[in-house]
C-alpha cells in the first residue's frame, strides 16, 4: 500500500504489514459455532413448519423460522467470507510519530492513533508467529488494534520505544 498520502510532512515509515489471512478471517469462529447451530435449528423448524402449514394450511407457518435462517446464515458462514473480502483492503503501518490502520470493506478508513498518546499495549498470541496487538491511550481514552499481524516483535519493539520516550515503564506480564 502506497502510505505517501497518509503521513504528515517530515514523517517516516519505520514499520508496515498486514494481518495474517486465516487468522484474521477466522478469528471470530465461535460466532461459527453458534451460527452453524442455530442455521441446524432453524432449518428443522423450517421443514417442521411446512408440514405444519400443509396440514393445518395456515401458510404464514412457513416464514416464522426465515429469519432465524438468515441469521445462522450470516453467523454461520456470512461474516467469514465478509472477513476473507475484508482482508484484502486490511494494511498497517508504524511511523515514528503515529499508529495507522487502514481497514473497512465498503467503506475504507484509515484510523490514527499519536505514538505521543501511547500509554499501554496488549499482545494477545493467535499462534506462534502472529498475534494481535492493542494500543491505549488512558488520557483520552483512544485505542487502536493490529488485528492478526505475523512476527509481532517488530511492531512491540518500537512501542517499548514509543512508551520509554513518552516517561512510561515497560513491564511484561504474562496472560
Amino acid at each position: 500500500m502506497d502510505w505517501k498520502p497518509c503521513l504528515e510532512e517530515g514523517e517516516t515509515l519505520r514499520w508496515e504489514g498486514r494481518p495474517a489471512p486465516r487468522a484474521f478471517t477466522f478469528r471470530n469462529w465461535k460466532h461459527s459455532m453458534c451460527g452453524l447451530l442455530l442455521l441446524l435449528f432453524s432449518a428443522y423448524w423450517q421443514i417442521v413448519g411446512v408440514q405444519l402449514a400443509a396440514v393445518y394450511r395456515i401458510p404464514w407457518l412457513i416464514w416464522i423460522p426465515v429469519p432465524f435462517l438468515i441469521v445462522g446464515l450470516y453467523l454461520g458462514i456470512g461474516h467469514l467470507l465478509l472477513a476473507r473480502m475484508e482482508w484484502e483492503k486490511v494494511f498497517y503501518a508504524v511511523t515514528d510519530r503515529r499508529l495507522l490502520a487502514h481497514r473497512g470493506l465498503f467503506r475504507q478508513r484509515v484510523e490514527t492513533f499519536d505514538l505521543s498518546e501511547l500509554t499501554s499495549f496488549r499482545v494477545k498470541p493467535l499462534g506462534r508467529e502472529v498475534a494481535t496487538l492493542r494500543v491505549f491511550s488512558s488520557g483520552s481514552g483512544a485505542s487502536l488494534a493490529f488485528v492478526a499481524i505475523e512476527y509481532p516483535q517488530q511492531v512491540t519493539t518500537l512501542l517499548e520505544g514509543a512508551l520509554i520516550a513518552n516517561g512510561h515503564e515497560v513491564s511484561v506480564r504474562p496472560l
